[in-house]
């Protein structure tokens, strides 16, 4: 069964390759505003099927975020891949470094966006942004 985040109006949908079994929830001063549960994936594993009127808000210059320009929803995110250098706490990885900036970027697909999700086949993980970035 594929996945399909939409956005309100139905401008902006997006195929996901499979039901996701990890998301994460930041509390950093962006993210807790909108209440998005992100799930993660590399670039060419979405099908972006309409992505009518987009609008995009960058935050730091690096990060990308989303939104229809017709009703407003957060459709989704692209930026670094943040947990390739860094764990959840922000602390760097072995081979990242602080300060270290990734080369991959990260597109990050909005759960709360499709109808049908299974909830208790995800995992939530809590990140530390208001602290950590």
């Amino acid at each position: 069964m594929t996945l399909t985040a939409s956005c309100h109006c139905g401008a902006t949908r997006i195929a996901l390759p499979s039901q996701p079994s990890e998301a994460k929830s930041c509390n950093c001063s962006y993210c807790a505003r909108t209440g998005a549960v992100w799930a993660y994936y590399r670039p060419d594993e979405l099908e972006f099927l309409s992505r009518g009127g987009e609008t995009t808000y960058s935050s730091r210059g690096v990060n990308l975020h989303h939104f229809c320009a017709t009703c407003g929803m957060q459709t989704w995110g692209d930026s670094p891949d943040w947990a390739s250098l860094y764990n959840a706490d922000g602390t760097p990885k072995q081979h990242g470094g602080e300060g270290a900036m990734p080369t991959e970027r990260i597109y990050a697909v909005n759960l709360r966006l499709i109808d049908d999700l299974d909830w208790s086949a995800v995992k939530i993980e809590q990140m530390d942004g208001r602290k950590n970035w």
